[in-house]
């Protein structure tokens, strides 16, 4: 059970470079974009071939995945931003275009990393720890560098432009902000982010398959709101922008140890999805429910008097 949780933590620190990247598109443009299931696999599968078929440094491998999804990232955002294409649908658009080019990028349906140099062996070996404290070390290192990163980020120019672009769009354009500018580098890095996280998954797993990321955007989700239901708890202390990013990691964490507790008790690997869109929906309604309520509540004290 131990190591069950060991390796959920260490998968769930890992996820959560992906939970960063939907983030940014779902919380600060408020679009749900779904090319996030896509760039996932894109990310494992061009990290793959980097190492396996071309002998690159599993370094570079993680960096050209990165690079991939921030290219898939950039067509749905031109798809969207210069052809007025919904967002959502350019997004899926993107997703289901990327299915067949996964599988031209391997060859096959999917590639093992046997006898090949990842990140994480290098760190076990190094260190000569295993490969889940391997990937604890690692995934934590890089999730708290992106973290400080973004967080830096979007406090300049260009990414508080970018921030008030998904406040309000109408407001961004009468300062003579380009929004499509900002919404077309928010979808890039978005989806830079989940390539990178594809990549390491991919190396830490020791293969790239072209459904490596199927249902990505719903685990991003409910990640992102279990992450948010923290900070509800909490006060005063989880509002500020920096705390919110942490806690998206950390939600994916949290995702990843419910699921493996839920699976140990004997639950159909099957149903996971199920289980995950149920959690995001609960997520989602309940605070609707609970405001309805108290605005009720509010009214007939207000029609009593």
């Amino acid at each position: 059970m131990l190591l069950s949780l060991s390796g959920a933590v260490a998968q769930g620190i890992l996820w959560g470079v992906m939970v960063l990247g939907v983030f940014i598109t779902f919380r600060m443009l408020d679009i749900a974009d779904l090319t996030v299931d896509g760039s996932f696999a894109l990310g494992g599968c061009v990290a793959a071939v980097a190492s396996v078929n071309m002998g690159l440094d599993p370094v570079v491998a993680i960096l050209l995945g990165t690079l991939a999804g921030a290219v898939a990232g950039a067509v749905t955002g031109l798809l969207h931003t210069l052809f007025d294409i919904p967002a959502i649908l350019a997004g899926i658009l993107t997703q289901i275009s990327l299915w067949s080019i996964n599988l031209r990028v391997m060859g096959k349906s999917n590639t093992p990393l046997l006898g090949v140099d990842t990140v994480f062996s290098r760190v076990a070996s190094a260190l000569g720890v295993s490969n889940n404290v391997a990937t604890l070390i690692i995934g934590i290192t890089v999730a708290a560098l992106c973290v400080v990163l973004l967080y830096w980020f979007f406090g300049t120019e260009i990414g508080s432009a970018m921030r008030a672009t998904g406040q309000n769009e109408d407001m961004c354009r009468a300062l003579g902000i380009d929004v499509r500018v900002t919404k077309l580098i928010a979808l890039s890095l978005s989806n830079a982010l989940v390539g990178l996280s594809g990549a390491l998954v991919c190396q830490s797993q020791k293969y790239a398959d072209i459904n490596m990321g199927t249902g990505a955007i719903v685990i991003g989700l409910a990640a992102i709101v279990i992450g948010e239901v923290l900070g509800r708890l909490t006060p005063g202390k989880l509002q500020a922008f920096g705390s919110r990013l942490t806690s998206a990691v950390v939600g994916s964490v949290i995702y990843f140890i419910i699921r493996a507790i839920v699976l140990q008790m004997g639950m159909d690997a099957n149903d996971m999805k199920l289980f995950s869109a149920v959690i995001v929906a609960l997520a989602l309604v309940i605070p609707v429910i609970v405001e309805r309520s108290q605005a009720r509540r509010a009214f007939k004290r207000g029609a009593d008097r």
